[in-house]
């Protein structure tokens, strides 16, 4: 965002905090669609993602009080639309595997690029996408906020109450995942 719409959005946020129902509409209207996108691509169900949206909206009109602006307002509200995202998944009683019962899988830094014959960069952002959003709900959480938001392990982890191994694991994981389902849908 510009300065001049980070000002606006701040202009609009005293407004709202007084109490003001234009202003929580234009703020609303200013923010939906980039929260929705967040949303969709960690829930990936439609009627979830609008159901979720509403929810964190009235959550951050509700708690506009505790907002400090040491961030921007879009990033303090992304960060509840995230919240609320995956509270529904945990909600939905999705859980991971135990992976401290789970065989040693070889110690493979995230940052390693894929083999040779990497399907990334073949294959479109569309296919990509379609494929992210058939896997298992927290393994897509785990990779989204990996990839996307670009929070560490560490984080994720305090984030879904999961250990730092469970997330780097899911995250291999759902990247293994992912590899296997691109190559199915270049092979049809």
């Amino acid at each position: 965002m510009t300065a001049e719409s980070l000002d606006i959005a701040q202009m609009l946020v005293d407004r709202a905090r007084k109490g003001d129902q234009q202003s929580m509409y234009r703020l609303y209207k200013m923010y939906v669609r980039a929260m929705y996108n967040v949303c969709i691509r960690i829930v990936a169900n439609q009627l979830d993602a609008e159901d979720i949206m509403q929810e964190a909206f009235a959550s951050a009109f509700s708690k506009l009080g505790a907002y400090k602006g040491e961030a921007s307002f879009g990033a303090w509200l992304k960060q509840i639309v995230i919240n609320k995202s995956l509270n529904h998944i945990k909600k939905q009683k999705i859980w991971f595997a135990d992976t401290e019962q789970l065989p040693e899988m070889e110690d493979v830094s995230d940052e390693d690029e894929l083999s040779g014959d990497d399907i990334f960069n073949e294959i479109s952002p569309e296919m990509i996408h379609e494929a992210i959003k058939t896997l298992p709900a927290k393994a897509k959480a785990v990779l989204y906020l990996y990839l996307l938001e670009e929070r560490p392990h560490k984080e994720i982890a305090r984030m879904l109450d999961i250990s730092e191994s469970t997330s780097k694991s899911q995250y291999r994981r759902a990247r293994k995942l992912l590899q296997e389902r691109l190559l199915e849908k270049i092979k049809k």
